[in-house]
C-alpha cells in the first residue's frame, strides 16, 4: 500500500469555508457576490465558491503601498 497518500482538496467551498480562507466576513462576502467582483453558483439551496473563483477574487484585490 502507497504510504504517500494525498489529501483531497475540495474544490467547492461553502460561505463559511470561503470566509475563513479569504479571511473576510460574510457580510463582505456577500457584497462581492453581489456587486460581481466574486463568482458564486447555485446547487439547491447551497451556495458554492469555487476556490479558482476565490482565488482570482483575492488576486484582484487592490495592492497597498
Amino acid at each position: 500500500m502507497n504510504t504517500n497518500v494525498q489529501e483531497l482538496q475540495r474544490e467547492g467551498l461553502s460561505i463559511s469555508e470561503a470566509c475563513r480562507i479569504a479571511g473576510i466576513g460574510r457580510t463582505k462576502l456577500y457584497e462581492a457576490i453581489t456587486n460581481g467582483t466574486l463568482t458564486a453558483r447555485k446547487y439547491g439551496k447551497r451556495t458554492i465558491i469555487l476556490r479558482s473563483d476565490l482565488q482570482a477574487f483575492l488576486a484582484a484585490l487592490p495592492v497597498v503601498g
